[in-house]
């Protein structure tokens, strides 16, 4: 059974930094793409950050060079890095695997977290 466990989030100033967390289990984790996500109130999920099995990255443009998406596949565990970080952040992040696809061009994301709450205040 695929589970998906997301930790670190929080309530921080603008300008501040958080570090996620998501414990996968359940699949053969080094092999997949996998991705964060999040979705504030009122609006709808968007993709910020996506990383494939061999490592390579994509970004939405709102996060570039502020956030860093990477994979401990010893650990079985996907990270997001979030660095100066606005009020406009504010939302419940999610990964998300894609358990059939090792490139994430053209995955579909069909396991998720339950989620992580991160407020950014001014």
């Amino acid at each position: 059974q695929v589970q998906l466990v997301e930790s670190g989030g929080g309530s921080v100033q603008a300008g501040g930094s958080l570090r996620l967390s998501c414990a996968a289990s359940g699949y053969t984790y080094s092999s997949v793409c996998m991705g964060w996500f999040r979705q504030a109130p009122g609006k709808e999920r968007e993709g910020i950050a996506t990383i494939d099995r061999d490592g390579r990255t994509m970004y939405r443009d709102s996060v570039k060079g502020r956030f860093a998406i990477s994979r401990d596949n010893a650990k079985n565990t996907l990270y997001l890095q979030m660095d100066s970080l606005k009020p406009e952040d504010t939302a419940m992040y999610y990964c998300a695997a894609a358990p059939a696809f090792a490139y994430c061009v053209t995955a579909t994301f069909s396991y998720w977290g339950q989620g992580t709450q991160v407020t950014v205040s001014s």
